[in-house]
């Protein structure tokens, strides 16, 4: 199967944000792919974190996950939408969402962020829990019919920081990693921890990102990447907004877990 991880960089404008993902849909789509993800808060990036409950939506209705729905059955895609703002059990918080779409429009899965990212060196803070409600719930669905089936674990961001989240998963053929990493903590750890995922778990990893300077002044990491299971880079973009494109290749994944039977010798 072939899958796209899509980089953007985005902005306070929702219906700008939704344009640049449909694009970036249809252009990885055009270039055969069967299974796209879009980055973390892809459809908002606001002045301010409270920006989203204005544009939260209630599961089945809105205008983002209308547009996810219509390019997934448009584009005949299986789309990993990213993450949006769904409402949460208490107004002054949301839950920071993936929902994916077959390529019938329809969600098959719901992911809502477990791990919710805190850091201050002094310069730059951040606290999501402010804002966010956290899931609770790990979440894996199959992509694809049989034969041809992706069994892919959902996690966003800062989920890649906990590595039991991805033991769960196991066996999965995938794991997605929609992000909007700082610069500060992704050039010291995304690709990192990004390979360390795929060797411990001998599978692909699929992390489209944000990636640039943001009118709200923040600066995301970018380098969407796609990596194989014996920790390869196949694909990476370093900033601004595009596509890159990896395959996800049955005969890679069994050979490396044949050649290397680390998920049979676990021991705890």
């Amino acid at each position: 199967m072939k899958i796209a991880a899509c980089q953007m960089v985005s902005e306070p404008d929702l219906g700008a944000n939704l344009l640049v993902a449909r694009r970036l849909l249809e252009s990885a789509a055009a270039q055969g792919a069967q299974l796209a993800a879009l980055p973390e808060y892809f459809c908002l990036m606001g002045h301010h974190d409270t920006d989203k409950l204005a544009f939260a939506e209630t599961p089945g209705d809105g205008p983002i996950q209308a547009m996810l729905s219509r390019a997934a059955r448009e584009l005949k895609l299986w789309v990993i939408g990213g993450t949006l703002p769904i409402k949460a059990d208490t107004a002054d918080r949301v839950r920071n969402t993936t929902l994916v779409f077959s390529p019938m429009g329809e969600v098959v899965a719901r992911y809502d962020k477990i791990h919710l990212f805190a850091f201050d060196n002094g310069r730059e803070a951040y606290d999501e829990a402010r804002v966010l409600e956290a899931g609770s719930a790990p979440t894996v669905f199959d992509a694809g019919g049989v034969p041809g089936r992706l069994r892919v674990g959902l996690s966003v961001c800062y989920d890649l920081r906990f590595p039991e989240l991805y033991r769960s998963y196991n066996p999965c053929e995938l794991i997605a990693v929609p992000a909007a990493f700082t610069y500060t903590t992704g050039q010291a750890h995304w690709e990192l921890l990004l390979r360390a995922r795929a060797v411990e778990n001998q599978c692909y990893v699929i992390a489209p990102a944000q990636g640039g300077k943001h009118e709200n002044g923040r600066r995301t990491w970018g380098h969407s990447m796609l990596v194989d299971p014996w920790g390869e880079v196949l694909g990476v973009l370093p900033e601004g907004e595009g596509v890159v494109m990896a395959e996800v290749d049955p005969a890679r994944l069994a050979q490396v877990r044949q050649q290397l039977p680390a998920l049979a010798h676990r021991r705890f």
